[in-house]
């Protein structure tokens, strides 16, 4: 069997991650903005539902890939996981603290009150390119994986 048999859904549940973070993350989320009509609000209300989305989409990616390293009997606390791990790690630091306080800030912005200036955005977006590097240098791994 070869290794993209293998870990034909591990492989294909990353790229198709890596593509929803790319289209959510670095293109819809500042895109929204150009919009006609589309005021602070309505496009901080828009992200809040499809960032709550995409959070959960990426969770489903996480067991798709986890069930396929099951099923190929990978042991999973060697070195050679360490990038998927990352991505992990930083999805759960995402699920826990970022997006909850990015949520809590739209929603001040929202009703209209004073939100400080903060570098979450920032953060939020670094934490996205280390993610999605870890996730192709994950699935090069895999593609050449060797037990």
């Amino acid at each position: 069997m070869t290794n993209l048999s293998k870990y034909a859904l591990a492989i294909s549940s990353i790229y198709v991650w890596i593509g929803f973070v790319c289209a959510i993350s670095f293109m819809e989320a500042w895109l929204k903005f150009q919009a006609p009509g589309v005021t602070l609000k309505i496009g901080l209300g828009i992200g809040r539902i499809v960032f709550s989305a995409l959070n959960k989409v990426e969770w489903v990616f996480v067991l798709a890939i986890l069930v396929n390293l099951l099923i190929a009997k990978v042991a999973l606390f060697k070195i050679g996981n360490i990038f998927y791990f990352l991505a992990l790690s930083i999805l759960a630091l995402q699920t826990i603290y970022v997006l909850p306080s990015l949520d809590t800030r739209a929603v001040l912005q929202i009703q209209g009150k004073k939100v400080a200036t903060s570098n979450l955005h920032f953060y939020y977006v670094g934490l996205e390119i280390i993610k999605v590097v870890s996730l192709f240098m994950y699935s090069l791994k895999l593609i050449k994986y060797e037990k």
